[in-house]
């Protein structure tokens, strides 16, 4: 299912978003179409909704066209669609592609995509850098030989990237898009059905390896010429295979595949009329030969690093897709017998009225902590009025040093004196700091406090089995071993609307 517009559109990181939702283990329904969208921090809304409503809809929603969820715009008196590609429809053409789902939502700031590097304005940099090396020093027959080579090398490195789950807006346009009926263009048909394998490389890397190794000789012509008119001439082998492929084999022809014959016919006129043979060079053939050999080795390297990766995700969500199966998660949590806290009051925060209570239990030396806490601030920042935490801090007099004690005491003195909020920013700025005189600053006292009650709680910790830190308990059930605590977030919203846990 493809839905690039739309993931572009809402600037989502498109990579984690395939993977979360393909992970999901209702896949590919709506739910886990929203449930990704909530995880990925847009906010939203799903409704069944008649088409006699869809006037009073806001300018922006998401809806199923043509079997694929699209972000709906409304432009005037018609709607632009965006999924796999942007289309303009009008009312009745919508209503007539569109299931009655519709999915209604609200951008927050986590919506954003996470920075990651983009290659693209390097490769763009050397290109220019090629470019104006070849117009400005070279004959206009070796520069645009070198134009040839860059825009195989970019139409190759486009492919390749397709490869690995990467959708082309260039190879798209060249190769039309692929309608909702045809599950597959010329395109697809004739590079993904390869059965070309060398070391695990298919027919179209050596197209990458081919036009970068060229792209390289070519900038030492006419040095190299030699040797580039050779290579051009062996060409003619990989022009036949291709065509014999395309007209007999699959008996359909790809567009980015002829216009990477075009290239390579280009040059080859280019070489046959315009280059003039030069001496034989051992030193030109040894540099071919490394320049050949350092390019295979690279683009074999980076093709057994994304395979491995993209073996690994597939395998990783097929697992996670299971793991996240709810009813599964709610039979390892309630595996183990309840547990039944005497004190839920100390250091509680949120709705102490909820149904929902989660309590942590922690110890502020405690290294994992830290993490353990940033869960649990994070739900109650986004369900203030749906769940109770509790922070359950072990803690023995005995055993104690005077820094715990004296930080112990301004928490609690923080916690009785200061809002909610001023209590979490101490919790925080403990873990960032472990300053205990900073704490004691921020809670404007020094005097100590009445530390029973976590002596007590310590007990209670202990009697229940709870002697590690940090520890989950959602309603009295210990967190399941085999989730990681992050899990939480992949349920927490079942959690809360299960009758079995009220």
């Amino acid at each position: 299912m493809i839905f690039d517009k739309l993931i572009n559109y809402l600037k989502l990181d498109k990579q984690e978003f395939s993977f979360q939702f393909n992970s999901h283990p209702n896949y590919p329904s709506a739910l886990a179409f929203s449930d990704t969208l909530n995880f990925m921090g847009v906010k939203n809304d799903a409704y069944e909704l008649d088409k006699e409503y869809w006037d009073e809809l806001p300018e922006e929603f998401i809806a199923i066209v043509d079997n694929s969820f699209s972000l709906v715009k409304k432009t005037g008196s018609g709607y632009s669609v965006y999924s796999e590609k942007a289309k303009t429809l009008n009312k009745e053409e919508l209503h007539q592609k569109s299931t009655d789902f519709v999915l209604l939502f609200e951008k927050t700031e986590n919506a954003e995509s996470k920075a990651v590097f983009n290659f693209k304005p390097l490769l763009y940099l050397i290109f220019a850098i090629i470019l104006g090396y070849s117009f400005f020093t070279q004959t206009i027959y070796e520069a645009l030989f070198n134009v040839l080579s860059l825009a195989g090398v970019y139409i190759s490195l486009e492919i390749f990237n397709q490869k690995f789950g990467n959708t082309s807006t260039v190879i798209g346009s060249i190769c039309g898009d692929t309608s909702a009926k045809q599950t597959t263009n010329s395109c697809d048909k004739i590079i993904k059905q390869d059965k070309t394998s060398i070391l695990g490389l298919k027919f179209s890397d050596f197209s990458l390896i081919y036009f970068t190794g060229l792209a390289a000789l070519g900038l030492f012509l006419p040095a190299t010429a030699y040797i580039v008119k050779g290579f051009t001439l062996v060409s003619v082998l990989a022009i036949a295979y291709s065509l014999y492929i395309q007209a007999f084999v699959e008996k359909a022809f790809c567009r980015v595949c002829l216009v990477i014959i075009s290239i390579l016919v280009g040059q080859l006129v280019l070489s046959i009329l315009f280059f003039q043979s030069t001496p034989f060079s051992i030193a030109v053939l040894l540099l071919t030969a490394v320049l050949w050999i350092l390019v295979f080795s690279a683009v074999l390297y980076f093709n057994n690093i994304l395979s491995q990766k993209e073996s690994l995700q597939k395998s990783n969500a097929k697992n996670l897709r299971f793991k996240r199966n709810y009813e599964l998660f709610k039979s390892q949590l309630l595996e183990k017998e309840k547990i039944e806290f005497q004190d839920t009051e100390t250091f509680t925060l949120g709705n102490k009225n909820s149904k929902f209570r989660l309590s942590i239990v922690s110890n502020p030396y405690c290294g994992f902590c830290k993490d353990g806490h940033k869960i649990m601030e994070g739900l109650l920042e986004k369900y203030p009025d749906d769940i109770s935490v509790q922070i359950r801090f072990n803690y023995s007099s005995e055993r104690a040093d005077e820094k715990y004690t004296q930080l112990l005491s301004a928490f609690k003195h923080i916690y009785q004196n200061k809002p909610q909020k001023e209590f979490l920013k101490a919790i925080e700025e403990w873990f960032e700091t472990k300053d205990e005189n900073k704490i004691v600053t921020l809670s404007g006292s020094s005097a100590p406090e009445d530390l029973t009650p976590f002596v007590e709680m310590t007990k209670d910790n202990s009697n229940s089995g709870l002697n590690f830190t940090p520890i989950f308990i959602i309603n009295g059930y210990q967190f399941p071993d085999k989730y990681d605590r992050e899990d939480i977030w992949f349920f927490i919203d079942e959690l809360m609307e299960d009758e079995d846990f009220q």
